[in-house]
């Protein structure tokens, strides 16, 4: 279906493809990974001839339809939500366009001599449009864009008022829509909850053409996936499998590689060191010069490729009173719309909340009320003594000095720390070399959630109330930020769409349900167990 011969492709001084080589066939549904910057939207670019390749090509099978999700949607305005989906459903959206431009033409009495053209042009234009199912068209973008959270006022209402991931969803929904042989999906769960999260494995797994996708989400990948095409060193590299067996497999082949360049380097240097000893001896000279010329034929093996991880190890916390925080009888509304009333809930010391919950139940606001960014109607939420809190939300990020170069935002952070202490934190969440000078206001999402997660917690509160900590996080980060709350002293209340992060880190679950919350001893691990289900509402 899919075609990658020879590829190569630089920016400025970095290759990021050598002769690579890969091929996507019908009904494949493959997983892209790599390090940040190896290139994963740049192969996406290439198929979908955004950008042309330095050498080699990309064949795509005639009549094969490529429908390409990326970060960046658009501008989208002046249409309703359903109107702004419809809008980008490809080939079936050009025939419904077409067949409305025909009923106009057929309504215009000053168009009438060209009746019987138009008929027939109109019934070609019916049957084409029918052929591609568009008479379910408008049933189906509104069954995705519930599948992706919006309820049916949402559909109906303006596309331009929603915020920019809300935006995500309808450029995602559009893709989905479209239904083409090949979907190229580029981070489609980065502004999903976990209920969309959910919907979309499910709507993927049916899915009857090919996936080529990234994504920072390794339980998603597992669960959709069943081949991984990873990016190494300007090649493609092919894994028969899910995320987890990539995993295994290309840890057994560092290690077979480590352990065949160590056997070839102790031979070499056997041999090095004998035609060192005996070159001057003429009764030796034969074997020397044998020994010259086999060296020069074996073809050398490649080291094991290092792939970077930096641990930081952080201070630990100082110990909170054992009540962190006591709720009773909280209320909040907003409008006609009551999120919580008469809530009780008690946080003691270091328990690892989750709160799970549908759009709407009011999870983001329970973490609100905690830190102190919004107030109660009524009742009251008492932070114990002795607490020291950490608060981490999407909105953290818009108080990073625009003109701060990354290791400055630390160091004005915590001016008596030492520089390398700094740069070993910098390190640990994916600053190095010249990436520490980049200025806040060049940063991407992910890099000012990575900087602001750092700064809070090189010198650590002792209680965390983290809002969707992972989004925008590569796997590499995630790994490094489970170690390290893995080790944490102290409390946290937190909401995560990330299921893996979940259940390394959590050991109680409050789940919002209207008028009946819930509470689960154990972690999201448990919470599955005994709900049977892996959000509410969400059926296993």
């Amino acid at each position: 279906m899919i075609r990658i011969d020879n590829l190569s492709k630089r920016h400025g001084r970095q290759i990021l493809f050598l002769e690579a080589s890969a091929v996507v066939n019908r009904g494949e549904k493959i997983g892209l990974v790599g390090p940040n910057g190896a290139g994963k939207t740049t192969i996406f670019r290439l198929i979908t001839r955004e950008e042309e390749p330095d050498d080699g090509q990309i064949a795509i099978d005639r009549g094969v339809t490529v429908g390409y999700f990326s970060q960046d949607v658009g501008e989208m305005k002046g249409k309703t939500v359903v109107e702004a989906t419809l809008d980008g459903a490809g080939p079936v959206s050009d025939a419904a366009r077409a067949l409305h431009e025909l009923e106009h033409a057929l309504a215009d009495p000053e168009r009438a001599d060209e009746m019987d053209a138009l008929v027939d042009r109109y019934g070609e234009a019916q049957a084409r449009f029918e052929e591609l199912g568009g008479y379910g068209l408008e049933s189906r973008a509104r069954e995705v864009l519930a599948g992706l959270g919006f309820d049916a006022a949402q559909m109906d209402g303006d596309v331009g008022a929603l915020s920019g991931g809300w935006k995500m969803r309808v450029g995602l929904a559009r893709i989905l829509v479209m239904e083409p042989d090949a979907l190229l999906l580029d981070e489609p769960t980065n502004h999903l909850d976990l209920e969309s999260i959910l919907w979309l494995e499910g709507w993927l797994r049916g899915f009857a053409g090919a996936i080529v996708m990234t994504s920072h989400d390794r339980e998603f990948l597992n669960r959709t996936v069943t081949k991984i095409l990873e990016i190494d060193g300007g090649e493609l590299l092919s894994y028969s499998g899910d995320y987890e067996f990539y995993e295994r497999q290309r840890a057994i082949a560092e290690r077979e590689q480590a352990a065949q360049f160590a056997r070839q380097q102790a031979m070499l240097a056997k041999e090095e060191a004998f035609i060192a000893r005996f070159k001057a001896r003429a009764s030796h000279a034969a074997q020397v010069q044998s020994r010259v010329k086999k060296l020069e034929k074996i073809e050398r093996v490649e080291p094991p490729k290092r792939r970077q991880t930096i641990d930081f190890e952080f201070r630990p916390a100082p110990r909170s009173g054992e009540d962190v925080v006591k709720i009773a009888g909280l209320c909040k509304a907003y409008g006609e719309r009551r999120v919580f009333d008469g809530f009780d809930l008690l946080v003691r010391r270091r328990e690892r909340w989750c709160v799970m919950g549908a759009n709407g139940a009011g999870k983001s606001t329970l973490l609100k009320l905690v830190a102190g960014e919004t107030q109660p109607d009524a009742g009251a939420v008492t932070i114990g003594a002795a607490v020291k809190m950490g608060y981490f939300a999407q909105h953290s990020m818009e108080v990073l000095g625009g003109d701060d170069s990354v290791f400055e935002t630390l160091q004005h952070a915590f001016p008596n720390a030492a520089v390398g202490s700094l740069l070993a934190l910098a390190g640990a969440f994916g600053f190095s070399g010249d990436d520490t000078e980049k200025r806040c206001r060049l940063l991407s999402g992910g890099e000012k959630a990575r900087l602001v997660l750092a700064r809070m917690l090189y010198d650590p509160p002792n209680f965390l109330v983290l809002d969707e900590p992972t989004n925008h996080l590569d796997m590499a980060t995630k790994e490094m930020l489970i170690r390290a709350l893995a080790g944490f002293e102290g409390t946290m209340l937190l909401v995560s769409h990330d299921r893996h992060f979940l259940a390394e880190l959590t050991n109680r679950v409050l789940e919002l349900e209207p008028g009946d919350p819930r509470v689960y001893a154990g972690g999201y691990t448990e919470y599955v167990a005994a709900s049977g289900h892996e959000a509410p509402g969400m059926r296993s």
